[in-house]
């Protein structure tokens, strides 16, 4: 029983997009997005996920060092997932835990994301470098989502 749950929580692993946006000391906003007609990852998968992106920022800030580019790329791979990481010029990180999708849609799903980050950022009433409580953010950054990543 205990082995058909992993391999049930390995395929979903594929399925599930985890994005985070990470500023200079904590994450200021998480999403996970499920492919239209799969469930949910279940809560051991979820926290390893996590932990594999979190476990990539050392390497994203080697990457970002390398290169004079806001769009790192894959920076890390685990089992069959991959971080790829976008770096703002105020050093605030996007990454995404993926299962393997084209770098072109990524790149086009960072860059609309990070629009939207930078017209939230002008908001006088939202403060840089603050967890990202807005509604109307995550309803856009999921809209992106399914028009990149689905």
């Amino acid at each position: 029983m205990a082995s058909s749950s992993s391999n049930n929580g390995s395929s979903g692993a594929n399925q599930l997009l985890l994005f985070v946006i990470v500023g200079k000391n904590e994450p200021l906003y998480e999403a996970e997005f499920h492919k239209t007609g799969t469930a949910g990852a279940s809560d051991s998968v979820t926290r390893q996920n996590y932990f594999v992106l979190h476990s990539a920022l050392d390497l994203v800030e080697k990457a970002a060092w390398t290169t004079n580019n806001m769009y790192l790329k894959v920076v890390d791979k685990v089992n069959q997932q991959q971080v790829s990481t976008y770096l703002t010029a105020g050093n605030i990180k996007f990454m995404l835990l993926h299962g393997g999708r084209s770098e072109d849609s990524i790149k086009n799903f960072f860059s609309d994301v990070y629009e939207l980050y930078v017209k939230l950022s002008m908001n006088p009433f939202y403060r840089y470098d603050t967890p990202i409580a807005s509604k109307s953010f995550d309803t856009r950054v999921r809209a992106v989502a399914r028009r990149y990543l689905s």
